[in-house]
């Protein structure tokens, strides 16, 4: 039995990042002491200004392809270092392989000495471009591993693989899951993402840029509903891999059309070339999720862009950090 979440202490790494720093804070909220490592190459310490007068929370800024220690005692290990959005694992894909690699093993080697509960973010993107519909955790995938998307696709791929040697070899306390599209407050504005980037040119009146003819689909997890079912898996101690996403599935132009008549925009529709290996179907088979963990997402598509619009609003004269 894992230990529960209240008196526990637990690293993030990544924890300055969009889920990262949400996760962070649901673990202060919980009770628990919480390590924050970043290297900020794409969070923002922005995304932590709440916690600064938190003395059970801490901030170090660091690489995790570096090796390095936690002093004292750790239950939790969350691994979720590396570039998530497509315009950062393209911009930096050496980075991205590397947190994937050495960042993984140097996370994982912390776990194996603490004795603490490792939790990996990985995400669908092993699944590729599948050729089965929905996805279920035993399906291999369809990745290129040489495309312009492979930095990303295969560094998960590996890091799922070295999270398995390591439960299998050294008796680590692992848990792989597969994210799903999530999205909500702390997106960057326009981070190649489809919600931040349809919502930003909803509200400027831009054209919305839908990539090909927008019939590929997603699904679409709020952020509270992701860390929720994190949580959940960093308590179960089941080993995974663990879809966690929204099944509810809409297609691309869809989804431009729900964002452009929340924001009450008269923004057109406009058509670009879609992205080499864009995947054309994506939707999480989440029974595994409900079985073991309990869990299943509560927060529909409409009340979540509405939350995450407003935040937009909110944070629009905030400048963003410059992530190169």
């Amino acid at each position: 039995m894992t230990a529960e979440l209240a008196g526990a202490r637990a690293v993030v790494t990544g924890g300055a990042g969009f889920v990262g720093s949400h996760l962070c804070d649901r673990l202060r909220e919980a009770g628990a002491d919480v390590v924050c490592l970043d290297n900020l190459l794409t969070g923002s310490p922005r995304n932590l200004a709440d916690r600064r007068e938190d003395a059970r929370f801490s901030f170090r800024r660091h690489d995790v392809c570096e090796p390095f220690d936690v002093d004292g005692p750790v239950d939790f290990v969350f691994h979720l270092a590396s570039p998530a959005s497509p315009q950062d694992y393209l911009r930096h894909p050496l980075a991205t392989l590397r947190a994937g690699a050495f960042g993984t093993f140097n996370v994982l080697e912390l776990a194996r000495r603490k004795h603490a509960r490792f939790v990996l973010t990985s995400t669908s993107e092993v699944y590729g471009d599948p050729l089965i519909h929905p996805q279920i955790e035993s399906y291999w995938g369809n990745v290129n591993p040489v495309g312009p998307r492979s930095a990303y696709d295969e560094a998960k791929r590996f890091a799922e693989a070295l999270t398995a040697a390591y439960r299998s070899s050294q008796g680590t306390d692992t848990v792989i899951l597969r994210l799903f599209n999530t999205y909500g407050p702390r997106m960057r504005a326009r981070d190649g993402r489809a919600v931040p980037t349809f919502i930003v040119q909803a509200r400027a009146g831009e054209p919305l840029t839908v990539a090909g003819d927008g019939s590929q689909t997603r699904s679409l997890c709020y952020v509270d509903d992701t860390v929720a079912g994190i949580l959940a898996s960093a308590r179960a101690g089941y080993p995974g891999p663990i879809n966690l996403g929204n099944p509810a599935e809409l297609t691309i132009a869809e989804l431009a059309g729900v964002i452009r008549e929340l924001c009450g925009s008269a923004s057109p529709l406009t058509f670009i070339d879609r992205p080499v290996d864009d995947p054309g179907l994506r939707r999480p088979d989440i029974s595994l999720a409900g079985a073991v963990l309990d869990w299943k997402p509560s927060v529909d598509l409409e009340k979540g862009l509405r939350m995450t619009i407003d935040w937009f609003a909110a944070h629009a004269e905030e400048p963003e950090a410059d992530h190169r």
